[in-house]
């Protein structure tokens, strides 16, 4: 048997124990929320610049939010409530999904969770699931027709509903890999803009996300446990081409870190004169002047790896870099 100062040796040793491990696990936790805020700010300050930068939203503005159930849409959402309480501006959000009777679609978490929320909201019911279903023939690719289906039905509801700004959730690698897209497939150099006006002339799309990276958006959603309701239509058509392309993006990026960004900051700095297009640039009647010509052959004298810091305009976001969005946003 143990003696009395051997049971108390053993008393101690494991209070102290049972201390170290407690503070181990404090330090974690705390480590843990100071990461989960980081990220929230980052996203947020993300998309304030987004907003600022492509003036996305004006005063009296009533934005409809396109929620899917989706990640990106959640934090679209979610992001865009927390700018709302302080910036400069007033506008309203109103949240509208766009119910296409997928089998095993859950009616009932949407609505739980915006009343949860406090959030207007709107559900707009259309069996697009059995039109896309009858019309494209089993293998075949649903995107374009399912698309389509539903950017007219949201565009109906956003004018009923009187919203100025419609509010899609597409990132920075979904612009990323539509350019790609129309790169490789279409012959063209066309990507997915920040803001456009719809076909009509009736509607102005935004992309408050445009900056942000979708790992960042995957972890968010992990933090804020949001109730995602999977797409069982085109999300699980894994021979689609942006399928493709996403597995060609995520390649790059593990065997050359930061080569999105530097994509993605190939997309806000175009040159003209540097293409092949006589509608952008008038090569036609280009004569030589005698003048200094300020997009002329001094582009090749560029240091071909030269690093972000060193180019004007260069959109970057690390978690040290100021703001360039005004701090209300």
């Amino acid at each position: 048997m143990m003696s009395l100062l051997e049971t108390t040796t053993f008393t101690e040793v494991a209070a102290e124990t049972h201390v170290a491990e407690k503070s181990a696990l404090d330090k974690k936790a705390q480590k843990i929320a100071f990461e989960n805020n980081k990220l929230e700010k980052r996203l947020c300050r993300q998309v304030g610049q987004a907003i600022a930068d492509f003036n996305m939203i004006e005063a009296g503005d009533k934005v409809m939010v396109c929620l899917s159930g989706g990640k990106d849409s959640y934090a679209m959402l979610d992001i865009l409530l927390k700018l709302r309480e302080r910036a400069p501006i007033d506008f309203e959000i109103v949240a509208v999904n766009l119910d296409q009777k997928q089998p095993g679609f859950p009616p009932e978490v949407l609505p739980d969770y915006l009343t949860q929320l406090g959030v207007p909201f709107h559900i707009e019911n259309q069996d697009t699931y059995s039109i896309v279903t009858r019309v494209i023939e089993e293998g075949k690719t649903m995107c374009s027709l399912c698309s389509r289906l539903r950017r007219g039905i949201l565009y109906r509801v956003a004018s009923e509903l009187g919203c100025t700004k419609i509010a899609l959730g597409h990132h920075r690698d979904d612009m990323l890999g539509t350019f790609f897209l129309n790169l490789f497939y279409g012959g063209r150099l066309k990507g997915m803009p920040p803001k456009l006006v719809s076909d009509t002339g009736e509607h102005v799309v935004i992309r408050p996300l445009a900056y942000v990276r979708e790992p960042d958006l995957v972890r968010y959603a992990e933090v804020k446990q949001f109730p995602i309701i999977p797409c069982n239509l085109c999300g699980s058509q894994e021979n689609l081409k942006r399928q493709e392309v996403k597995r060609m993006m995520l390649d790059w990026e593990r065997q050359h870190p930061g080569r999105l960004e530097t994509m993605f900051n190939a997309l806000t700095r175009v040159v003209p004169s540097h293409l092949m297009d006589p509608k952008l640039f008038d090569f036609a009647n280009l004569k030589a002047t005698g003048s200094a010509y300020a997009d002329g052959d001094i582009a090749f004298d560029e240091e071909p790896c030269s690093t972000a810091e060193s180019k004007p305009n260069v959109i970057q976001f690390t978690d040290s870099s100021p703001s360039r969005v005004a701090d209300d946003w």
